[in-house]
């Protein structure tokens, strides 16, 4: 198995974990949370939260010459289900054409108190 370690100062881990692994042209990328890479500031507007989420997860992609087209499936992870419509909304602006497939669950507590949580897993084609 090929096996590489995606990493930047961009995208900075707080724990024993990789923000992405790519593997086998499969690149698995870890639970992002909505902070401003530049600041360091949780966002705490669920449409705002859900489009730097998709941000930080596009420069993840960037480092490994892919892009958004190239998810096959997300997970959301969020603190109130009753935000969907609205992470609905900012998520077909970023998934407008052919979306990857996705889960959604609500998670009573996530990491840092965030509003949401969002992994994703990309293939290189």
């Amino acid at each position: 198995m090929k096996k590489k370690i995606i990493s930047s100062s961009k995208f900075p881990v707080s724990g024993p974990y990789s923000a992405a692994v790519e593997a086998n042209d499969m690149i698995f990328i870890s639970g992002q949370l909505p902070v401003n890479p530049s600041t360091g500031e949780m966002i705490n507007d669920i449409k705002d939260a859900t489009k730097q989420i998709f941000n930080n997860i596009q420069a993840i992609l960037r480092k490994t010459d892919l892009d958004l087209s190239n998810i096959v499936k997300t997970t959301i992870f969020l603190k109130n289900i009753k935000d969907f419509p609205s992470v609905n909304e900012v998520y077909a602006d970023f998934f407008p054409k052919d979306p990857p497939a996705r889960s959604t669950v609500e998670a009573s507590v996530l990491p840092k108190g965030a509003l949401i949580e969002i992994e994703a897993i990309a293939v290189r084609e």
